[in-house]
């Protein structure tokens, strides 16, 4: 079998096992946020944080709900790290530095999962699994509530009223997360992944030195990290580590992790509004981008320029052989379109046209199908900004599920559409103009702009993957990634909910003949190619200094 045909159907495997999950997970989490009934662990929970399930909350409370509990986990896990070196079970590390110790707890609570350290070597049993494996939970479900949270404002009328933020955030660990991270722990483990708490081993004599590993709780932390669309891995090399993803299957298997939420929420979002058709449309708009950057990614990888890469059977260089070209490209799709973060390979070795693909993957904002949560809400952003762009070409006031979308509904879409751009296109230009930043670029030219792109790109998309080449642990790209990093994740949250309440407390309006039929094909095309134009519009100019750049030259 060649290894084209292997990819082909590793991705035909891989569509069919989202289709097997699709109804049945997305109808499930449906049921989970709409139900009045607490579990008794639940109830001991809110007790224990002293909040009211059944108190119903206004966008502003929702979001005073956010902010509050995400600010508590990120001087937790700093405070956590910076307190490493007297902790029981720190395998002899040192407390993190203070600059890092923030960048990693703003990722992790971020759902970024950005890493400037090596986890093997920084990270103690402690941090690992008390602190960012419990923040791969918790902002994951951070993610999910508050895309629910904008999916009840299209449901509801009347009602500036979004649900319970507490009850949103601790349903979606407990009836959802955590008996799927349980599963796919149990999978990885019975496939070779390894879980245990054991110390530093010396494994062998290498080239006049030793060779150590520590193990740790690597399968049930590999498993939230993909599940939650998180990325941090127990290691540097992350899913390329044999100890974190030992064969083919799972690493098929992770990637079905990393998908299948963020698929099964348009599902979800289709019952929720009362219209499943809605969800399918949802569904067949990310469905096409991300089918349509695999099968770019394939073709860039598998091109043959010379005889190396003719006997190597495509670009090998940063894969790894285990794999093969068509599963890497897969994962990098999935990963980057995904917000995971998780690598199975170096995407700086990518070709200079592969990598300009992950890097604009990130840049279409996460949504195709995005984050667990964030994915949603993302595309439901764009599905606004679509019916806005319909009603200018018929001279119609637009309309989406029944909710008339005014002065200050397209505002906040333009808004939440706005700052990760910013954000992306300053910080980068700003690294680039300062005379110290540069010195962390391996490569020069385009290629490391490339490096100083995807860094900001991936922090402030709360993605969390990187390029490879760039010496991120530094003061400044600690810090200003780390910024990057709160300000992509929380300041789009407020539009979200802002526009959540807003639509909440209309009245819907009753479809008429020329009401733009948002569950139709042509709507799903509409929306594809205002994604892709504005998305172009918005970061053309710096990927031809980068990756385009390169990707002509070579």
């Amino acid at each position: 079998m060649g290894p084209v045909l292997a990819g082909v159907l590793q991705l035909l495997a891989l569509i069919g096992a989202l289709a097997l999950a699709y109804i049945p997970l997305g109808t499930y989490m449906a049921r989970v946020y709409s139900s009045d009934r607490h579990w008794r662990v639940e109830r001991w929970i809110y007790r224990g944080i002293g909040a009211d399930p059944d108190t119903e909350m206004r966008w502003t409370a929702y979001l005073r709900g956010v902010l509050a509990f995400s600010a508590a986990g990120v001087l937790f896990l700093y405070l956590l790290q910076r307190l490493q070196g007297v902790l029981p079970g720190s395998l002899g590390f040192a407390s993190v530095n203070p600059a890092q110790s923030f960048n990693t707890a703003v990722s992790f609570v971020t759902n970024t999962n950005w890493q400037s350290y090596y986890g093997e070597q920084t990270m103690g049993h402690v941090v690992q699994t008390a602190g960012l494996a419990v923040q791969n939970f918790v902002s994951a479900a951070v993610g999910i509530a508050v895309a629910v949270a904008l999916v009840r404002g299209f449901a509801r009328s009347r009602s500036g009223e979004l649900g319970n933020f507490w009850a949103d955030m601790v349903r979606g660990v407990t009836r959802i997360l955590l008996p799927g991270a349980f599963i796919a722990a149990v999978v990885l483990v019975a496939c070779g992944a390894i879980q245990n708490f054991s110390g530093i081993h010396e494994v062998g004599q290498f080239m006049g030195g030793s060779q150590q590993w520590n193990g740790g709780a690597v399968a049930s932390q590999e498993a939230i990290k993909e599940l939650g669309t998180n990325g941090g891995g127990y290691f540097n090399a992350n899913s390329a580590h044999p100890f974190e993803n030992p064969t083919p299957f799972t690493n098929l298997f992770e990637i079905f992790l990393l998908l299948v939420i963020p698929f099964a929420l348009t599902r979800t979002f289709g019952v929720m509004v009362g219209s499943v058709r809605q969800g399918y449309a949802i569904l067949a708009t990310m469905a096409s981008i991300w089918v349509g950057f695999v099968a770019l990614m394939m073709w860039t990888e598998f091109a043959h320029h010379g005889p190396a890469l003719q006997i190597a059977g495509g670009a090998m260089e940063g894969k790894e052989v285990r794999f093969g070209v068509g599963s890497s490209s897969i994962f990098a799709v999935s990963t980057t379109l995904t917000s995971t973060g998780a690598v199975d390979s170096f995407h700086s070795s990518f070709t200079g046209l592969g990598g300009g693909i992950t890097i604009l993957g990130m840049q279409l904002g996460e949504i195709a199908p995005g984050g667990t949560g964030s994915g949603l809400y993302g595309m439901l952003i764009m599905a606004v900004i679509a019916v806005f762009i319909a009603g200018l070409m018929v001279g119609r006031t637009p309309e989406y599920l029944g909710k008339k979308i005014g002065t200050r509904e397209i505002k906040l879409a333009a808004c939440y559409l706005l700052i990760t751009p910013a954000l992306v296109l300053v910080l980068a230009a700003i690294s680039m103009a300062l005379p110290t930043p540069p010195h962390s670029m391996l490569n020069s030219g385009a290629h490391g702009f490339s490096e100083v792109l995807y860094a900001f790109t991936s922090a402030a998309n709360n993605n969390g993957s990187a390029f490879a080449g760039l010496n991120a642990n530094t003061d400044w790209y600690n810090t200003m990634l780390g910024v990057a990093m709160l300000l992509g994740r929380f300041l789009p949250m407020v539009f979200v909910l802002a526009l959540a309440g807003s639509l909440g407390e209309q009245q819907p309006v009753p479809a008429t003949a020329g009401t733009l039929r948002t569950e139709k094909p042509l709507f799903t095309g509409l929306l594809v190619g205002a994604i892709l134009i504005i998305t172009g519009l918005t970061y053309f100019p710096a990927l031809a200094l980068g990756p385009l750049a390169e990707g002509l030259a070579s």
